[in-house]
């Protein structure tokens, strides 16, 4: 029998070898349906007198089993557990998802995970939770064995608006569409994107308008456009009109993102940067001239902060 690797616990420092409350999922973006989740699991937690864990994973189960299947990740494993920890759950488990661990059949990892492991009192997952190899293990599953070993569970039925169960399939197509307002809708915190800032063409400095080029994003990108959003550099928040896509205007086809700080000034280069964004402003377009686009630009920034000002504060937004 493998061993199964160690997770990755957050915040750091915190125990989760004792009893437990968990729910175990990918709980990619934290939406709505999670915290539908997370609700219970601190109520049977509550009842039980013991810690609210989430088990998650990382990467996601499918990128080691269908690498060119694999759905892109809405959120870092360290952004995931920032958001269920500030709904109120006590630790993050982020589990390493490697091939010894997918191939533990579902009876197995019931045992050596939820019992042995965390010793769970109660475990609490939505309706189409699945688990152990070749994902055989259902909900039905699930209730025999925690019925057999003595744990409580909670099935939590979907999160439904505009007639759609709340999903992270769903909102991942309203990113990767540009449709950031209504995937907000859905969610528990603004989209983020971090990147590090990198040395850029340095072009919007020479027309007034200085951007922090992001490199190594790790999650969706939604589609090319101008949008709206929040950035927090040095304890204070600033509106930034956010470009993604070339810069058609000089000929470029390399993608990038280009973040314009509203009144900041300063040297980011080589920091990581949280970019939070709030609504697409735009399509991306060539425009004639230099100063063409020096005037879009302006009503872009002007379109930014009018958004970043009337757009509430997230639970998330840190």
């Amino acid at each position: 029998m493998q061993p199964i690797a160690d997770p990755i616990v957050f915040p750091p420092g915190v125990g989760v070898r004792g009893p437990c409350a968990v729910a175990v999922g990918n709980f990619d973006g934290v939406h709505l349906g999670h915290a539908a989740i997370v609700a219970r699991l601190r109520e049977a937690a509550g009842r039980h007198g013991v810690p609210a864990v989430v088990m998650t994973f990382d990467p996601h189960p499918a990128s080691v089993l269908r690498p060119g299947e694999a759905p892109v990740p809405l959120t870092t494993p360290e952004r995931r557990a920032e958001l269920l920890v500030q709904l109120g759950v006590d630790a993050v488990c982020v589990q390493p998802a490697d091939a010894a661990l997918l191939a533990v059949e579902a009876e197995d990892f019931f045992a050596r995970i939820l019992c042995d492991r965390l010793r769970a009192l109660a475990t609490v997952e939505g309706q189409d939770f699945r688990f152990g190899k070749s994902r055989r293990g259902d909900v039905a599953m699930l209730a025999r064995l925690c019925a057999a070993a003595g744990v409580s569970l909670e099935v939590v039925p979907p999160v439904v608006m505009d007639g759609e169960p709340v999903s992270s399939s769903r909102i991942r197509g309203l990113v990767a569409a540009g449709r950031i307002r209504e995937a907000r809708a859905l969610s528990t915190a603004d989209y983020r994107l971090t990147g590090t800032v990198v040395v850029g063409a340095r072009r919007g400095a020479t027309i007034g308008f200085p951007t922090a080029n992001l490199a190594d994003v790790a999650t969706l990108l939604p589609a090319l456009g101008v949008y709206a959003a929040r950035v927090r550099v040095q304890g204070r928040q600033y509106a930034a009109a956010v470009h993604l896509g070339p810069n058609v205007t000089f000929g470029e086809s390399r993608v990038s993102v280009e973040a314009h700080l509203v009144g900041f000034s300063g040297d980011l280069y080589g920091t990581s940067l949280d970019v939070d964004f709030l609504d697409r402003v735009r399509d991306t377009r060539r425009f004639a001239s230099a100063e063409d686009l020096k005037a879009q630009l302006a009503d872009d920034v002007a379109t930014s902060v009018r958004i970043a000002a009337a757009a509430p504060f997230s639970s998330g937004t840190t």
